[in-house]
């Protein structure tokens, strides 16, 4: 098959989103078809096209920014073109695009399949509600001219404001999660570069984001100290210029520096870099505080390197610790309630771990690509039928 795959932002952009695509697209084209990404130009030093691991990525140039989105004036013409020479259009949501690439598919006769990895709630204030409506308002006019919707959980499908209007086009696949077990020599360098050694560890993998609830984690680490004196918290992820998310680092830096040696900052991490880092937590946490935040693929990550997870209790999220019991789940902006399950899990750590090959019977990345093979296939025929 040819496949497009259409999202607003690509690799070397880090997200959970960017990572569930590249995943994605470079196992489909091992697997014999061509892939192409169609997405923006976001930083103008990088390659309007290139080949990576099998990859076509098709890079538009960007004029301007909206809040986290952007504006591409030549993105018509580039999805057209697309568009008519592949056999599917897989468009990843949210995405101020996806509804005119969603047409093309219909006109073209082509099927289209979204993707829709979460809500999109931007920060407080009018311009950005604004946006939202009309990101809102696009999504929505992408969902009725689909054929299908792919959602992680039913679980998140039922809550969300968009996908529970279209239950009859859900076709539910688990995200692609790929994490080799962490090796003896690895953990044990990594634990001693970074001063580890007999001291609990909390960890956090994610962009430095309002979404991602990370003051809660920080108004609770009094509490926490007061139980581990010597307690350590690892932030892997983006942290300074983070798209959309100055304001909130600005706010936030000052209260953890006052934190001194209990917090420490490690930067993106290479892939192979990221097993020592789950491998040497005590406990994973996922603070995410709405739904733009839709699962959490570092929960399963960090499950199958033998690390327990506190997830707060929102749809979607909550669904990695229900399904393998490796965890606790809390309430969402309850800094108290985050620091008991946090304690609870440091001490009791044992418990809560489950065997690796438990976790990949849920969560294996070929079952996930044969998922939407099928689904693409599937659609294909449907749409040669009718013709």
């Amino acid at each position: 098959m040819k496949i497009l795959l259409a999202l607003t932002y690509y690799r070397p952009h880090v997200s959970g989103l960017t990572i569930y695509v590249e995943r994605l697209a470079q196992a489909l084209a091992r697997r014999g078809h061509q892939v192409t990404i169609l997405t923006s130009q976001y930083d103008r030093r990088l390659p309007r096209q290139e080949c990576v691991a099998g990859v076509r990525i098709v890079r538009v140039p960007v004029v301007m920014r909206v809040s986290k989105g952007v504006i591409m004036p030549t993105i018509g013409l580039w999805a057209t073109r697309l568009a008519r020479s592949h056999d599917v259009l897989s468009i990843h949501l949210p995405q101020f695009d996806a509804s005119g690439i969603a047409l093309r598919g219909r006109l073209l006769r082509k099927p289209a399949i979204l993707t829709y990895h979460c809500d999109l709630q931007l920060p407080p204030g009018w311009f950005n509600r604004v946006v939202d409506q009309v990101v809102f308002g696009a999504n929505y006019t992408a969902a009725l001219l689909a054929d299908r919707i792919v959602a992680y959980t039913q679980d998140y499908a039922d809550h969300s404001r968009l996908l529970s209007r279209f239950r009859h086009k859900i076709a539910v696949i688990p995200p692609p999660v790929v994490m080799p077990a962490p090796e003896p020599a690895a953990l044990a360098t990594f634990r001693q570069a970074h001063g580890l050694d007999g001291r609990p560890v909390i960890g956090f993998a994610a962009r430095f984001a309002a979404e991602k609830g990370i003051e809660y984690l920080i108004h609770a680490l009094p509490a926490l100290l007061a139980q581990f004196p010597n307690l350590k918290v690892l932030f892997a992820g983006p942290y300074r210029d983070v798209l959309g998310e100055e304001a909130y680092w600005q706010r936030l830096a000052p209260l953890i520096e006052r934190l001194g040696e209990h917090w420490s900052f490690v930067g993106t991490l290479a892939p192979e870099q990221l097993p020592a880092f789950f491998g040497n937590l005590d406990c994973l946490l996922v603070t995410s505080v709405n739904s733009t935040e839709s699962f959490g693929l570092v929960q399963v990550e960090a499950m199958l390197c033998g690390t327990p997870v506190v997830a707060t209790d929102l749809p979607g999220v909550r669904q990695p610790v229900r399904m393998t019991g490796m965890g606790e789940i809390v309430p969402p902006a309850n800094s108290a309630a985050l620091a008991e399950a946090v304690a609870r899990v440091l001490r009791e750590r044992a418990r809560y771990v489950r065997p690796r090959a438990e976790i990949e019977q849920r969560f294996d990345l070929e079952a996930t690509v044969t998922a939407y093979e099928a689904l693409f296939q599937a659609e294909m025929r449907a749409k040669e039928q009718r013709r």
